[in-house]
């Protein structure tokens, strides 16, 4: 059955674990209860570009995406002290939608759980659970600080490949985007040895 929250009073972002392991989520309070909304950082990237987008567009472009500052800015204070360890609702998000609720000029966050299943024999599983779905609103203000600790948060990271997005590690990087889409093969000089012998 899907759960309809109401007004958040706290919503905010924050990564747990060192940089190349973090799990990000999204929690929010409203009165007695407590969400974690765990996402990967891509879909919270993208959850902070959908949130900037339509500021942009209810604000006329009052408020606008801040790609980049001069001097770095500290990391989101992350979950309150009275943040419970075993949230009300929490889970892993498959999909999330936002909509706007005009009359009361609230935006409306709605995530749907994800679950895999594993069967004998097959392969993994993945279900969107709708009826499990759950949403909240938010005002302008705090989209827009949640969009900004995002923003600082995934910016925090391991720096990603200007060209496939993908995390950069320090070592060699197969970008797929310079070598035309193709995986890079490595031959091993027994192989090759064994082609000449023939």
């Amino acid at each position: 059955m899907s759960r309809d929250m109401g007004l958040v009073e706290i919503v905010g972002v924050e990564a747990i674990g060192q940089a190349g392991q973090r799990r990000f989520r999204l929690f929010a309070l409203v009165r007695d209860i407590s969400v974690a909304l765990w996402m990967e950082k891509e879909q919270l990237n993208n959850l902070s570009i959908a949130l900037d987008r339509i500021l942009a567009q209810l604000t006329e472009g009052r408020i606008l995406r801040t790609e980049a500052q001069a001097s770095p800015q500290p990391p989101p204070e992350g979950a309150p002290a009275n943040f419970p360890a075993k949230p009300t609702y929490e889970f892993q998000v498959g999909q999330l939608r936002i909509s706007y609720d005009e009359r009361r000029n609230l935006l409306v966050l709605i995530s749907v759980p994800m679950e895999i299943v594993m069967e004998p024999g097959q392969d993994p599983q993945v279900i969107l659970r709708e009826d499990n779905s759950l949403s909240f609103r938010f005002t302008l203000q705090q989209a827009h600080y949640l969009t900004s600790s995002i923003t600082i948060l995934v910016s925090r990271g391991r720096p990603v490949c200007p060209l496939c997005k993908l995390p950069l590690d320090g070592g060699p990087h197969a970008c797929v985007k310079q070598n035309g889409h193709r995986e890079l093969e490595q031959v091993l000089e027994d192989e090759v040895e064994d082609i000449e012998d023939e």
